[in-house]
């Protein structure tokens, strides 16, 4: 963060800031969209923006924190991004528990169902803005390399995706509700996501231990990319 001008440092705070606010809305949107469905697959996807959207704030308030405390010693900084990517993992994993525990006790009971329109098209607009920080966030880390700007990068593609796959499995389930894949198709949503979330709290507590290691990977990958 030390290498940052003041003008860089600028635009990755707004854009965490921006992604932060517009992330707030998804909580109460899929909540409403769960209200009028009982697709366990909208219930799982209601828990995991939830829980990206702590760590989102987490991300924006550590980078904003640093960026105004550049005095602060290398060792009290590398302990607070380790410390706030711990928290970011410890989250994401809990969430992908819960939502692997309620997916395994619907197994034998649960019928997808009712309005799944609305989270569609939740879903399909999630894609649309979650593309669009991966891109911004990947412009941002190709320019200066960040810990906190390359997670960001990581989460928004992971997002994108599971947006993707969320699609696929409401879309199955609008356009053939009555079929019995529909009710597999829906629970595979919600092992998807489950994964996922697993995934991405591993992977974010590498990062948080070793973020050297991190860094060197990513620097070699730029100079590959560069030949």
């Amino acid at each position: 963060m030390d290498n940052f001008s003041q003008a860089q440092s600028d635009s990755r705070e707004k854009t965490l800031l921006v992604a932060l606010l517009l992330s707030m809305w998804g909580p109460l949107a899929t909540g409403f969209a769960v209200i009028m469905s009982t697709s366990t697959t909208q219930l799982a996807d209601f828990i995991r923006r939830s829980t990206e959207l702590v760590a989102l704030f987490v991300s924006w308030w550590v980078f904003r924190y640093l960026a105004r405390n550049k005095d602060l010693g290398p060792e009290k900084k590398a302990g607070m991004e380790k410390i706030s990517g711990l928290c970011v993992s410890a989250a994401l994993g809990v969430s992908a528990f819960v939502m692997l525990a309620l997916a395994i006790s619907r197994i034998g009971v649960f019928e997808p169902g009712g309005n799944v329109y609305p989270g569609l098209a939740i879903a399909t607009l999630g894609m649309i803005v979650n593309s669009w920080f991966w891109r911004r966030y990947s412009r941002l880390n190709h320019e200066q390399y960040s810990s906190i700007i390359d997670a960001q990068r990581q989460l928004y593609r992971a997002k994108a995706f599971v947006d993707l796959s969320v699609i696929i499995a409401l879309g199955a389930v609008a356009l053939i509700p009555g079929h019995p894949a529909t009710r597999y198709i829906d629970l595979l949503g919600s092992f998807a996501l489950a994964a996922y979330l697993l995934w991405s709290s591993l992977r974010t507590a590498r990062q948080a231990l070793d973020p050297g290691k991190v860094s060197s990977s990513v620097l070699t990958e730029k100079k590959s990319n560069v030949l």
